[in-house]
């Protein structure tokens, strides 16, 4: 769930629009501090309890808002997700011919700029496109500059690759967790044989030196800038998916004393050096790309998605034994890659669906689901797609989860309790969490997230798609779409008050924010021994 796309195609765009090195520095600060502990809390209370994403607030009933704002930035995240993997099914299949078609240009589709990506001895002039980045804009996405009249159709080659990603999804969900989790060895260990390969042919080519030196490259400025750690925070997030309520889910089939203190670290570092091994992959690329040039890093190629199509393929395109093999390789885990996560995010919204009508078989939610999702993702593969994919993730993958995160934090360490939290968990585990965890908990994490988020407000700014301004009713829809998603915190919080016992309101306020009498471990035995437990663990205790 936590290595996936997100390592691949956006912690390289990130850290690329970031300034690339000088990004490395908040994001691993960010993921010891912030999201390692938020990735731990979330793994522990959906183990503790065995409950989704909104029952798992029967700890505090007036936070169950939070469950459903997470399905709605989950849902957003996952509809441009599934998109995002029928771009790689469409070269997937392509990968299959004789030669590797965004390796040469071809007059269909390319310019007089076009020059072939296959060359390595080359030389080209600044206003020189590579084959491969003409081919994925002009081919592929025929990708509009302007959606003011707006997005366009639904392309039908992408439309068929976009039905096969949600069959698959749905086949994948409609099984259940433990058939997800044995196709998981090979998902979760491919894909490393695959970067690896690529970085050693990467590291070959003229001027790669000069890419992963950008990528390291430490600019003190930067650190000073909080548009470089809101991205940060909001990477981590994206990277490890927390936030979006799967983690919650899939914790929640755990046994009941499994050790997910150790399984946190170990996912945490294993995210980070996937995410960094990307990185120095297509950064070796990129700098082959601007040696080719003759031009700096920053302007070899267009932001966005296009930065994995256009970068990776590129590449591949270079391979001199065998290119398709290594692309069909390549692309078969940006497609395994995706599934785990895919399904992951998707699986959130069916378990609070499937929580809330028991009743209904998973197989017709499962169906439903993906019908929906297959639906909401035709906008994704229009030739105005693009814009679309980066509007969603600002305001649906990126603004909601910040406000949802802080919140969620909050509510266990002020509201449920340090001492409550950490007795349960002591209790869950037969051993106190160390010191660290706790401080971060208490202090570091909600005080750095709610700082960062006050200052992003005050220097906030609306996206652009490459430096060009949106229509008015896209800003429109996007703030909607966070109206909707943060605005389940309230109206949750109202319909919780209402439906709370008391003679006063000020009774009810209070029993909004105490434990239901159903919270707390699932299994009877489990539950029997942990109400016999009165004193709370000491915030500090060692």
């Amino acid at each position: 769930m936590s290595v996936g796309l997100g390592n691949i195609w956006r912690f390289p765009i990130t850290a690329f629009q970031n300034g690339g090195g000088a990004f490395l520095i908040p994001y691993l600060i960010v993921l010891i501090f912030i999201g390692r502990p938020l990735y731990f809390l979330e793994m522990s209370i959906g183990q503790f309890s065995s409950f989704t994403c909104v029952k798992v607030w029967r700890m505090v009933p007036a936070a169950k808002g939070v469950g459903y704002g997470q399905m709605i930035g989950s849902w957003c995240v996952v509809t441009y997700y599934c998109s995002l993997m029928a771009l790689t099914v469409f070269y997937f299949i392509m990968s299959f011919n004789k030669v590797l078609p965004w390796s040469v240009c071809d007059d269909a589709w390319a310019d007089n700029n076009c020059v072939d990506a296959s060359n390595t001895n080359v030389s080209l002039m600044n206003n020189s496109q590579s084959s491969s980045e003409q081919y994925y804009y002009k081919y592929v996405l025929r990708m509009k500059d302007d959606i003011s009249d707006g997005v366009g159709l639904p392309d039908w080659r992408l439309t068929l690759c976009l039905l096969f990603s949600w069959v698959v999804v749905f086949l994948t969900m409609a099984k259940g967790v433990k058939s997800s989790g044995k196709v998981a060895y090979f998902t979760a260990l491919f894909p490393y044989v695959v970067l690896v390969t690529l970085l050693i042919r990467g590291v070959t080519l003229p001027g790669s030196t000069k890419g992963m030196l950008y990528f390291v490259k430490f600019e003190t400025e930067k650190l000073w800038d909080p548009n470089v750690w809101y991205a940060a925070v909001t990477q981590s997030f994206f990277s490890l998916s927390v936030g979006f309520g799967a983690i919650i889910n899939f914790s929640s089939y755990n046994k009941f004393s499994h050790n997910v203190y150790r399984d946190s670290w170990i996912i945490s570092l294993t995210d980070t050096f996937t995410s960094l091994l990307a990185g120095f992959t297509i950064f070796a690329i990129l700098g082959n790309l601007a040696y080719q040039l003759d031009t700096d890093i920053e302007d070899v190629v267009r932001s966005g998605g296009g930065l994995a199509f256009v970068s990776y393929p590129d590449a591949l395109a270079k391979f001199t034994w065998a290119p398709q093999l290594f692309a069909v390789l390549f692309f078969l885990m940006l497609f395994t890659l995706g599934i785990g996560s895919a399904v992951g995010l998707a699986g959130c919204t069916l378990g609070i669906i499937s929580d809330r009508f028991p009743s209904i078989s998973k197989f017709l939610l499962s169906l439903g689901i993906s019908v929906v999702g297959f639906l909401c993702g035709l906008v994704y593969i229009t030739p105005g797609g693009q814009w679309i994919v980066d509007l969603v993730d600002f305001f649906g993958g990126g603004f909601i989860v910040y406000v949802i995160v802080t919140t969620e934090i909050i509510a266990v360490s002020y509201i449920y309790g340090f001492q409550r939290i950490f007795r349960d968990l002591r209790f869950m585990f037969g051993f106190d969490i160390d010191v660290f965890t706790k401080i971060c908990w208490g202090v570091i994490t909600p005080v750095a997230l709610f700082g960062i988020f006050i200052y992003s407000l005050v220097t906030f700014r609306l996206p652009t798609y490459d430096g060009q301004v949106y229509p008015e009713i896209a800003y429109t829809c996007g703030w909607i779409l966070t109206g909707l998603a943060v605005g389940m915190i309230p109206i949750c919080f109202a319909h919780t008050l209402y439906h709370t016992p008391g003679d006063t309101w000020f009774e009810r306020l209070r029993g909004a924010f105490k434990p239901k009498h159903n919270w707390g471990p699932k299994r009877a035995e489990d539950r029997k021994e942990w109400n016999k437990l009165d004193e709370p663990v000491p915030l500090l205790s060692c």
